[in-house]
């Protein structure tokens, strides 16, 4: 049996296309991604719940694209020339619902990356509609644009999900570790995220490994 050592390692978040686990609730964001050249309007919106793997994808899309990733809040309209001179990912638009600079300068990278003719990813949580931007330009291009969404992940899909979010922390714990925690967790990606973060200080605070008995001692708590 695999016993992970108590030590404060650094997380490794994989990134690679390799690394995506592709399943029914996401297949048709990873069927996008992939065909991004053939993006109608040269644009695409990547929506779908906290910690489904947008992120992911952007970067799968970043490396294929050669494109820039910027978050939306960090958006000013003075950098818009610089960062349209190639692809861009926008992650977490639906954050900048009650900043009207941001959403500007959103509005002009939108319109200058697709006249320089390149293509723009721009994500959020939830679907596009309930994003609550307040630019009606900008609002008026993102209902223009293709949608591609990733649902709620089903047990196949949310085990392994658990598996890898360890594996980025250098976890391994014992097989009847997963199938516990799928029974007792929160059904969805953010609590996944969440309960591995647990576990791993938990580990850490403790100094032993991840076990059954310490994974009912973190979701009781």
């Amino acid at each position: 049996m695999a016993v992970q050592l108590g030590l404060d390692l650094p997380v490794r978040t994989a990134h690679g296309r390799d690394d995506f686990l592709v399943a029914p609730s996401n297949a048709m964001a990873v069927a996008m991604i992939e065909n991004w050249r053939n993006w109608s309007g040269a644009k695409l919106v990547l929506s779908g719940p906290a910690g489904a793997g947008k992120t992911h994808l952007t970067h799968v899309w970043a490396q294929a694209a050669g494109a820039r990733i910027i978050a939306a809040q960090s958006l000013r309209k003075e950098d818009v020339p610089a960062l349209a001179t190639s692809c861009v990912a926008v992650e977490d638009v639906n954050t900048i619902a009650t900043d009207p600079a941001a959403q500007t300068a959103l509005f002009h990278l939108h319109n200058m990356v697709l006249a320089e003719g390149h293509s723009l990813l721009l994500t959020g949580t939830g679907a596009v509609a309930h994003w609550g931007l307040s630019l009606p330009d900008l609002v008026s291009r993102l209902q223009g644009a293709l949608e591609a969404g990733i649902d709620a992940p089903d047990d196949a899909l949310l085990s392994a999900v658990l598996v890898k979010l360890l594996a980025d922390r250098q976890l391994m714990p014992p097989p009847d570790v997963i199938p516990y925690l799928l029974k007792r967790m929160d059904r969805s990606f953010g609590a996944a995220r969440d309960v591995v973060a647990a576990l791993d200080r938990a580990s850490l605070a403790a100094k032993r490994p991840i076990t059954r008995s310490l994974a009912a001692t973190v979701l009781d708590n």
